[in-house]
């Protein structure tokens, strides 16, 4: 009985780190984009829907954690075993890690694009392709969470 427990809790404390540290890097990097925004309509205001394009777009890292959840979620009941336990930690992990980074990155890209769109420039095309990079290395630990899943069993 102890052992499950100590699974279900590092299962728990995975699934805080799955949801919680892509969500931290997702606001943070919307923001940065949202702040962005607001110094570039300051020049050019008929670029909006740019800017609102590419200021959202750090908010998916904090979507994959929450998707991710729903892949493990299935798990989480008092008949847990260990393996399963940190496999959902070892997810949380990889996926809360680079969540956290690449949404504060990427939003750092995106203000790049919008504060060069402000300024005149056509780059909104170039700016989506470099935020890309980043998102990269949220989907794939998103793709290691399914691939864990799937060693864990049910």
């Amino acid at each position: 009985m102890e052992a499950t427990n100590t699974a279900l809790i590092l299962a728990f404390i995975g699934v805080g780190l799955l949801i919680g540290l892509p969500g931290i890097g997702s606001a943070i990097g919307t923001a940065t984009g949202g702040m962005a925004t607001v110094g570039a309509l300051k020049k050019n205001k008929d670029a909006f829907g740019s800017y609102i394009v590419l200021a959202a777009l750090p908010g998916t890292q904090g979507l994959y954690g929450f998707g991710a959840y729903f892949i493990m979620q299935d798990l989480l009941t008092s008949e847990i075993s260990m393996l399963q336990g940190t496999g959902i930690l070892g997810a949380g992990i990889a996926l809360g890690i680079a969540g956290l980074l690449s949404g504060m990155f990427q939003g750092r890209v995106c203000a790049n694009g919008i504060d060069a769109i402000g300024s005149g420039n056509d780059v909104f095309g170039q700016t989506l392709i470099m935020a890309v990079f980043p998102e990269l290395y949220a989907i794939v630990p998103f793709a290691g969470a399914f691939l864990i899943r799937g060693l864990i069993g049910a």
